[in-house]
This record gives structure tokens, C-alpha cells and sequence, in this order.
């Protein structure tokens, strides 16, 4: 790691800059990178999923987040790298540090492709600070890479109309209305999810997010769609032409852009690279706004929401089978974090139609559920032992959709806190669930219905109560979602429309005892229209049994128990035809009336 970033360095006094960013990211801002996008592991050695790294001629850190801090001063150890602790107190943000490392008429240097517009923007005015510039045109990592992994161009493949449910063209012209609309000319489109939607393709470049590695660029004459080559059969190629979409190589948009005049472009600044924006002439106008398809793609259809019925039974087949094997086994075989989340993947697999998980497991026991984005490695991993709370948080991509769900089990003795903590979020998911409105409102409108129980006692949960889940695509979709304030960059505050999918996960976590979090999918559906306007409910997609050794029936409220027992018969009824005879009566018993 020292020697690279000396190397680094040297690059860095050649071409006059005086601090590079290295963050992790792709070309598109992805939520998940591949292996040839892990510049700032590369460097630094962190291996998490979420750091940036900032190198200056006497220093050079990454900041990363709670979820690291224990992995990351570990990993970092002897690499030059400074642990950098976010949101800790006297811990400068990498903006103010870029503002005060930077020297006066100094330059600050990162790769423009892997920094979205919004943040170089911010970048540009931390520099402005002391009348320094920047610098964007060159990946100096990867000038310094040795056997860097290739860029991935895995094979695309094109989803059936039997899975999607709207042809490529309808979406096209729905995407051309809403340009008419804004009145661009062209609209330059590089979030992987909203392309492979918007053409019914999908792919394998990104772990856990069937995409393909591309941009588009649409104008009311032409589609162009910017590929590596080598990820097209003949079959894809052909149905991508019959679409009227002209094939390009990948990384010719960027002469693309620079050949446009005078046009209204439509694109996201902070889902759009720096660099491409600024490869776009001066005549140019930009308008900013969320892409068009991230609001048509989170409205599902009829035929995906049947699939997405059907892909949430076969998770549910998998997940309660994985329960009971863990009830009938703790305590009996040696198990751990990660063998017994590799057990539940062995589940998913025996599925028809599974592809891969929708994002990386967290399988957290005891007092590591309590960091509720915990993940287990072979290098740290705690032994499942017959007492206390076990959490595991997994979802899968499947033909027919994508699913997330969390449950939280006993597998022993617990502590009455324990008990009354468990209660609470089975409560609060089952009430959001359970919950009726009126059609314009936003998640920001229904987060009380689940804290409500939570903030009576003066306890709390500091993440979203919910997030927009994608089809066959990201696990985390916006523009729906469910919290109790807005956070203007999460862009998931928009009215709740029939056909989205959002996830239902309250949780409770205590440091250094215990984290529990109960998350289901819900699809919101109208329900009767009368004189006072359409109302909305929520339909459960997920079926897997609460844990009743857990419940402390005491606290639950009359209509609790009936939410649960109701919801317990749909899991029995749904799940159970799928089981083996022992499964199906351990269900019974574990979805019993109570």
C-alpha cells in the first residue's frame, strides 16, 4: 500500500495537483461496484463497501461510516491511510478537509467519471475557498494498477414480456412524451436501472443489480445506446435494432456529448458524471431533474406484481425452511454468521428462477445485530450459540422480481427487554402494513403509524422505515419511501402510487446487547373510492412467520393480536404446500393463533 501511494504521488507532482479524491463509485453511481471499479480498495486496502479516500502530499485518509469504523481501522492498519470516522464530533467532512488541505491557488484532482455532477460542483466551491482549481480528465489509479481486473461486459440477455409486461417501445414513446413535456431535445441517461428497464434487457455487470454496464442518449429520432460490444449476442444485438436502438461503442459518448449545439438536455446531475457534463458545449443547456423512468419503472404493472406475488412465495419457501433448519439446529452442529447465512443462500438456490442475492447478507448475532448494517466475514464472524436474538437481513433476484426481507430469531433464552423490544417491531411493522390513507400521500405522511409505538416510550430507530424495491433490479428505489423526515438526497419522498413496492422494516437497536429489525414488502394498492377522494392500503407480498418464542403477548393491543394471527394464516396458507410434512407442522405451530 506504501509504495502505491508513492507511486500515486508521483503522478499526483508531475501533473501539479495537490490532493486526489478517491471514492467508490463506477461511471454510472451505482450502489454497488465491480471488481474494476475498486480503485480506493485498491489503495488504501479497506475492503468495505462504502469509503472515499483523500490523498495530499503529507497525508491521506478514508472516511467511511459507523458501519466500518471496527473493519476499517483493521484493514487500514500500516497502508498510510488514516482512518477518517463520518459523522464522529471534531471529524472535518472530506469537503471541509479538501477545503482546508488544498493549498491557495492549489489544484484538487479525481477521475470525473467516477464523481457524479452534484458532488464536483461541491468540489469546485471547497477549491473556490482558497482560489484553487480542479482537475478531472485523468484515472490516476488506475495509471498505477497493475493487473487490474477487466471491465466486466457479461452477456446481456432480454427479459420476456411475460416478466416485464410492456414492451420496449411503449416505454421509449412514454419517455419521449415526458422530454415533449420538459422540452429537451436530448436526454442523456446514465443510471444502469432506469437503461435496462426502459429497453427490457438485463445483465450481470454489477454484483447484485442484473444491469449492464451503458448510457443512453434519446432524441425524438433515435436511441443510442453506448455498449462494449462483446456483451451482445447476435440474438440481443438484433432485438436491440428492431427496436430502433443504434449500438455505439461504450465509451463514445463522451465525443458524443461534445458534438451537440444549442440543445435542451435533459439529465440528473447527481446520477450523471462530472466529466460528461462537462464534455457538453457551452451552447448547451442542462435541465436537472429526476430521469423520467426512475417514476415509471417504480410503478409496476399488472403482469409484475402477479410475478412479484409468485417471487415472494418461493422466497418465503426459502427463508421458512431456513428457520425451521435453524430452530431444529442451534446448539446441535457448530454454525456461525457466515455458514449459516451461506445455509440460507443454499435455500434460495433450490428455488426455480433464483439468480443471485439482491444485496449482500447481513447476518448479525447478539450484539452485532445492533449495527444494522453488520457484515459478517470469515475474518470476523461470531458463533451461533442456543440464547439471545439472531438477525439476518437477505433478499433475491429472481425472473420474477426482487425480494428483501428481514426477520429476527430467538434461538434461546431471552432477556424480558429482549421480549418487549421484539414485540414492539412486529407491532410496528404489522400496523404500517395494516394502515389505510388517502391517495396523495407520501411515506413522510404514514412513518408515525409504525414509530408511534417506539417514540410513546421514548425509543426511536435511526434509519428509514421504508425504501422502494425495484423488479428485478436494485433493492433500493426511489421515488417512494417511508420516513419520518425528508432527506432531500435519498429522493424518496413522492406520492405513493398503486403498483409501487416498498419495504416495511422498523427496528430497534441497543449497543453492545441486541439489534432486531422485522421487514416485509408491501405493494400499495387503491382500495374503495367514495365521496372523500380514493383511498390506499397496503398488500403484504412477504410470508415468512414472526418468531412467536419472541412475543410478549401482554403489550400487544387487541388489534395487534388479530394483525398478527391474520397475517400468520395467509403465511400457513401460502407456504405451507410447498413444505415437507415435518416443515409444514413445524409451521403450524409457529404461525398458531395466539
Amino acid at each position: 500500500m506504501n509504495e502505491r501511494l508513492e507511486k500515486l504521488r508521483a503522478l499526483m507532482k508531475e501533473r501539479k495537483l495537490d490532493v486526489y479524491v478517491i471514492p467508490t463509485a463506477d461511471f454510472h453511481e451505482s450502489e454497488y461496484v465491480g471488481e474494476y471499479f475498486a480503485c480506493r480498495e485498491y489503495m488504501s486496502g479497506f475492503t468495505g463497501s462504502a469509503g472515499t479516500a483523500v490523498v495530499t502530499m503529507e497525508e491521506a485518509g478514508v472516511w467511511t461510516d459507523g458501519r466500518y469504523f471496527v473493519q476499517a481501522a483493521k484493514e487500514l492498519e500500516g497502508s498510510g491511510f488514516a482512518l477518517r470516522r463520518m459523522g464522529t464530533e471534531g471529524e472535518p467532512t472530506i469537503l471541509e478537509y479538501l477545503a482546508s488541505s488544498v493549498p491557495c491557488g492549489g489544484c484538487i484532482g479525481f477521475d470525473g467519471r467516477v464523481i457524479n455532477e452534484l458532488l464536483g460542483e461541491e468540489i469546485e466551491a471547497a477549491a473556490a475557498e482558497k482560489g484553487a482549481s480542479v482537475s478531472y480528465g485523468e484515472d490516476l489509479v488506475g495509471m498505477i494498477w497493475e493487473d487490474r481486473p477487466a471491465l466486466s461486459a457479461k452477456p446481456v440477455w432480454i427479459l420476456e414480456e411475460k416478466y416485464c409486461g410492456q414492451p420496449a417501445g411503449e416505454k421509449i414513446r412514454s419517455l419521449r412524451s415526458e422530454m415533449k413535456k420538459a422540452g429537451a431535445d436530448v436526454h442523456i441517461l446514465t443510471a444502469l436501472d432506469d437503461i435496462v428497464w426502459l429497453l427490457n434487457i438485463r445483465g450481470n455487470d454489477v454484483p447484485c443489480n442484473p444491469v449492464v454496464l451503458s448510457y443512453l442518449a434519446v432524441t425524438e429520432e433515435e436511441v443510442l445506446l453506448y455498449i462494449q460490444k462483446e456483451a451482445l449476442t447476435d440474438e440481443t444485438e438484433a432485438y436491440l435494432k428492431n427496436l430502433g436502438v443504434r449500438i455505439r461503442p461504450y465509451g463514445e459518448i463522451y465525443e458524443y456529448v461534445k458534438t451537440l449545439r444549442e440543445k435542451a438536455v435533459m439529465l440528473e446531475k447527481s446520477r450523471t458524471n462530472y466529466a460528461l457534463c462537462h464534455n457538453l458545449d457551452g451552447s448547451c443547456r442542462i435541465i436537472n431533474r429526476m430521469n423520467p423512468t426512475a417514476r415509471m419503472k417504480a410503478v409496476k404493472n399488472e403482469t409484475e406484481m402477479e410475478n412479484l406475488r409468485r417471487a415472494h412465495i418461493k422466497d418465503g419457501v426459502a427463508v421458512t425452511k431456513y428457520i425451521c433448519w435453524l430452530k431444529k439446529n442451534i446448539g446441535k452442529i457448530p454454525m456461525d454468521e457466515v455458514s449459516a447465512a451461506e445455509k440460507l443462500e443454499s435455500f434460495r438456490k433450490e428455488q426455480e428462477g433464483y439468480l443471485e442475492p439482491s444485496f449482500p447478507t447481513i447476518s448479525a448475532y447478539g450484539a452485532n445485530a445492533a449495527m444494522c448494517h453488520y457484515h459478517a466475514t470469515e475474518e470476523n464472524k461470531t458463533e451461533l450459540k442456543p440464547e439471545g436474538l439472531y438477525l439476518v437481513d437477505s433478499g433475491g433476484q429472481y425472473y420474477e422480481g426482487t425480494t428483501d426481507i428481514t426477520r429476527t430469531i430467538a434461538l434461546g433464552k431471552l432477556t424480558e427487554e429482549e421480549r418487549e423490544h421484539f414485540t414492539l417491531v412486529a407491532m410496528s411493522m404489522l400496523r404500517l402494513g395494516n394502515v389505510k390513507f388517502l391517495y396523495g400521500c407520501r411515506g413522510l405522511n404514514l412513518d408515525y403509524v409504525a414509530r408511534e409505538v417506539f417514540w410513546q416510550r421514548g425509543l426511536n430507530f435511526d434509519h428509514g422505515t421504508g425504501h422502494g424495491v425495484g423488479y428485478l433490479l436494485n433493492v433500493h428505489e426511489r421515488p417512494n419511501g417511508i420516513r419520518w423526515k425528508i432527506v432531500p438526497e435519498r429522493q424518496d419522498d413522492g406520492i405513493l402510487e398503486e403498483g409501487m413496492l416498498t419495504s416495511d422494516e422498523p427496528g430497534i437497536y441497543i449497543e453492545g446487547s441486541h439489534g432486531i429489525r422485522t421487514e416485509n414488502l408491501v405493494l400499495c394498492r387503491k382500495a374503495e373510492k367514495n365521496s372523500y377522494g380514493q383511498f390506499m392500503n397496503f398488500e403484504f407480498v412477504t410470508f415468512v412467520p414472526i418468531d412467536l418464542d419472541a412475543i410478549d403477548r401482554s403489550l400487544m393491543r387487541p388489534e395487534d393480536v388479530e394483525m398478527l394471527n391474520a397475517y400468520h394464516s395467509q403465511v400457513y396458507e401460502k407456504i405451507a404446500p410447498y413444505l415437507t410434512e415435518e416443515e409444514a407442522a413445524w409451521l403450524k405451530e409457529y404461525t398458531r393463533p395466539i
